[in-house]
C-alpha cells in the first residue's frame, strides 16, 4: 500500500440543498433556491452541507520488474512441458533439464544414432509410448515425460539412476546392479541433467 503525505480530500466550499414540492405536487431536490414568485411551492426544508472534492493522489512511477536470480529463460515449449509434468508426476524443472541436454530445446535434431526431436526419443521408445512424430514437439514431450515417469517407478525414485537409464537404457542400469553404468558418456550426461536440475529448481523458486 502506497500512501500520501496530502490527503485526497480537501473542503472547499459548502452549498445548500433545498427540499420542496411544486406546484404539481412534484418532490424536489436541488441547490438551486425554488423560484420566490410560485406561491403554490411547499419548501419542506434548506440545509446547509459541505462539499468536499476529490484530489487523485499523484501518480507513481510503475513499480520495475526484477528478475529472480539465475531465472531460466522461457521456450515455445513451457506449457507443454508443464502440461506433460502434471500428467506424469514430475516437476518440469526435470523435463527441462533433460531437454537442455539432449537437445538444447531444437525439435529437429537428430543424433548419429537416431534419437530425434527435443527429448531425444529412439524409435523403440517412440512406438511404445505412442509417438507417431518425434519431431513434433507436444508428442516428443509428452512420450518422454511418460517414459522419464516409468524409470523413476522402476527405479524406485532414484533420479540419478532415472536419468543414467535415459541415457543408456534400464537394461544397463539393472545390470551393474541398479548402479550409474560406468561409461564416461552416461555418468557425465547425470551430471550434467543434475546440474540443470537443480538451476532450474533455484529458479523457480
Amino acid at each position: 500500500m502506497f500512501m500520501t503525505s496530502q490527503s485526497s480530500f480537501a473542503a472547499e466550499t459548502t452549498t445548500v440543498i433545498y427540499k420542496y414540492l411544486d406546484e404539481n405536487g412534484v418532490l424536489h431536490l436541488s441547490n438551486k433556491k425554488p423560484p420566490e414568485k410560485k406561491k403554490d411551492i411547499l419548501l419542506l426544508y434548506s440545509r446547509s452541507y459541505m462539499i468536499e472534492t476529490y484530489t487523485p493522489p499523484p501518480t507513481l512511477p510503475p513499480i520495475p520488474h526484477l528478475p529472480r536470480r539465475g531465472k531460466a529463460k522461457k521456450t515455445d515449449y513451457d506449457a507443454m512441458i508443464s502440461n506433460a509434468a502434471a500428467r506424469y508426476g514430475l516437476h518440469p524443472a526435470l523435463i527441462h533439464a533433460v531437454i537442455k541436454a539432449e537437445s538444447n530445446y531444437r525439435a529437429s535434431v537428430v543424433s548419429p544414432k537416431g534419437a530425434t526431436g527435443l527429448m531425444q526419443l529412439m524409435k523403440g521408445t517412440a512406438k511404445r509410448y505412442g509417438v507417431k512424430n518425434r519431431t513434433d514437439p507436444s508428442e516428443n514431450i509428452d512420450g518422454g515425460t511418460h517414459y522419464l515417469s516409468d524409470l523413476l517407478k522402476m527405479f524406485n525414485q532414484d533420479m540419478e539412476l532415472a536419468i543414467a537409464a535415459y541415457n543408456a537404457g534400464e537394461n544397463a542400469v539393472k545390470r551393474y546392479k541398479n548402479q550409474i553404468p560406468p561409461y564416461k558418456e552416461t555418468q557425465n550426461y547425470v551430471k550434467k541433467v543434475m546440474g540443470y536440475y537443480y538451476k532450474n529448481l533455484a529458479s523457480m523458486l
